[in-house]
């Protein structure tokens, strides 16, 4: 482990509960390590009682953004230097956390669009999986657009089946009946022209990663445990408070 300054990363979770859990063994794999004491400091909220983000966004009633912003505001007072959250569609409810906390937050939409640069950078279309609601708010499609690239989404019937999915995995099915339907999704997503794919839900990449797949796969999971990491042991400074 370097000699560079620690700092503590705070996890905003249970949304759902096996991401979170997945997204920490991901940080622990990619942490290098002899001991107990070279890996990374974490305080996580495993909080499953955030409301549903899917209902807070069809229904256009907010009660998802204060819970957030108390969250962070716990998870600051606790001792943490930066904030994750480990759920893309959450993401959409960020206001009141950037007014009320000191720190920086870590967008794993930010995180995720940035790593098509590094991995494909001659990619100029990016098929986005993620939930119905996510993909409602245009929040990947709008960072994509920024990014100088188009997007290309699930059509109405591949979302509902992804969103099938997506459901078995937070009722805790993890099958390959799952994998190889999120997989067909995907196909579905290259034969409309995708290069590259963004798994943009935390549940997406506990069972359908992108190895072996036809194009590269950015694993939303993967990009901030991975940045996390980095965030924690110094290797990258951490940005201005957003």
């Amino acid at each position: 482990m370097s000699g560079r300054p620690a700092k503590t990363a705070g996890v905003m979770g249970g949304m759902g509960p096996d991401a979170t859990v997945d997204f920490m063994a991901r940080v622990i794999a990619l942490t290098s390590s002899g001991r107990d004491q070279d890996h990374i400091h974490m305080l996580v909220e495993q909080d499953p009682t955030v409301p549903n983000r899917q209902d807070a966004i069809s229904s256009g009633v907010d009660n998802v953004s204060s819970h957030l912003a108390e969250m962070a505001q716990r998870l600051e007072a606790c001792g943490a230097d930066f904030l994750v959250m480990v759920c893309n569609t959450a993401h959409v409810f960020l206001n009141d956390v950037h007014t009320t906390t000191n720190i920086p937050f870590i967008s794993i939409i930010d995180e995720s669009v940035g790593e098509i640069g590094r991995i494909c950078a001659g990619a100029k279309c990016v098929g986005v999986m993620a939930t119905d609601g996510c993909l409602d708010t245009n929040i990947y499609q709008d960072a994509i657009a920024a990014s100088g690239r188009t997007s290309v989404v699930p059509d109405e019937e591949n979302l509902k089946k992804l969103m099938h999915w997506i459901h078995a995995v937070k009722a805790g099915d993890q099958s390959d009946e799952v994998k190889q339907g999120m997989a067909s999704v995907a196909d579905a997503l290259v034969n409309d022209g995708a290069e590259v794919l963004i798994a943009g839900c935390t549940e997406i990449p506990i069972v359908f990663d992108g190895s072996d797949f036809a194009v590269p796969v950015v694993a939303s999971t993967d990009i901030l445990a991975r940045r996390t990491v980095e965030f924690a042991q110094g290797l990258v400074p951490l940005p201005d408070k957003n």
